[in-house]
């Protein structure tokens, strides 16, 4: 394939601006068609960064203007998207979760595993740099032998009342990306254990969910990983790693606008809050998550995550959820 990859987009919500937004700076592709049943929001994205506008995913798929598509939809639409990509021969980024049902996804596995049509999930957080570099030295063992991995992830704030029922529940729509993260660095986990609280939101409880939870995953190895979340944060985007073993440990802070630092009477070492959002912090994971799936389009080695991740990482946060509800350990196998 020497010619521009020509890209068929599938939702034209806040993340299928980002994907667009990523397209436009890569150029080896181009957005040739843009596919939403708001159709007002195609024509806008369209008339922003191109390509021809319907709100029929078969015009999509048999135009044969298609070299790949990216599915940026509502959630109840992906695997049914990613479905007729592989029917249709045609590589496919799906944004997390591949469904809300696991029950699904295993009915697909076998369809999948199949296909050699790329399947890969948007798990942006991967192709973070400073999160790439820290697994690159956690894996020549820097710090030893990796015994312990704390996930921090809090958002400036929650998401839109009408969101939530679509969402699929914290776990399943915020922590599955810290899940994801967590099997990039250990990725046999055997165990789950979880807590959620409802501390400050009445919409995010009268939507039968959790605003703030704790997720505890133990490895094969014993390795144990703590994921914090919650859906506020004062002080900005709150995202660190921090990797702990038996010679030391590696830590990937929070990111701000600038570097300048206020020694004052009243603090010291004062500096303005984070990035706002994951539009500002993952702005170029998300570029170099597209261009990764590129380079899969071109049947070149692709670094990126695939259909057995998407579900690992819907089996993690479906165990999260029974945890949290039960208050017991659950046990999981991702084979």
């Amino acid at each position: 394939m020497t010619h521009q990859i020509r890209v068929g987009l599938f939702g034209t919500g806040r993340i299928g601006q980002v994907h667009a937004m990523s397209l436009a700076t890569l150029d080896e592709a181009t957005l040739s068609w843009v596919c939403d049943p708001f159709i007002e929001g195609a024509k806008q994205t369209a008339a922003e960064f191109g390509g021809r506008v319907t709100d029929d995913p078969d015009e999509v798929f048999a135009s044969g203007e298609i070299d790949a598509v990216i599915v940026a939809s509502p959630t109840a639409t992906h695997l049914d998207l990613v479905a007729k990509a592989i029917e249709a021969d045609v590589p496919v980024l799906c944004e997390k979760p591949i469904d809300l049902e696991i029950s699904r996804v295993n009915a697909f596995r076998e369809i999948a595993a199949l296909s050699d049509v790329p399947v890969a999930l948007g798990f942006n957080k991967r192709f973070d740099r400073h999160f790439v570099e820290l697994k690159r030295r956690v894996a020549a063992e820097e710090i030893g032998v990796l015994e312990q991995l704390l996930i921090t992830s809090r958002d400036p704030g929650e998401p839109p009342a009408g969101y939530l029922p679509q969402s699929g529940g914290i776990f399943r729509d915020m922590t599955i990306h810290d899940l994801d993260m967590a099997r990039y660095f250990i990725p046999n986990i055997v165990e789950v254990s979880a807590q959620g609280a409802n501390v400050f939101s009445d919409a995010i409880r009268h939507a039968g969910d959790f605003d703030s939870t704790v997720v505890t995953l133990r490895g094969s190895n014993d390795e144990l990983v703590t994921i914090i979340n919650s859906r506020h944060s004062a002080y900005g985007y709150d995202q660190r790693i921090e990797a702990f073993g038996s010679k030391g440990l590696l830590q990937v802070g929070n990111k701000n606008d600038n570097l300048v630092r206020h020694w004052g009477p009243r603090s010291v070492e004062s500096i303005g809050p984070y990035q706002d959002f994951f539009l500002e912090r993952y702005a170029e994971a998300y570029r170099l998550e597209v261009a990764e799936f590129l380079r899969a389009v071109r049947g070149l080695p692709s670094r990126s995550p695939g259909f057995e991740d998407g579900r690992a990482a819907l089996i993690l946060a479906d165990a999260a959820e029974k945890s949290a509800r039960t208050g017991t350990a659950v046990e999981v196998d991702l084979s």
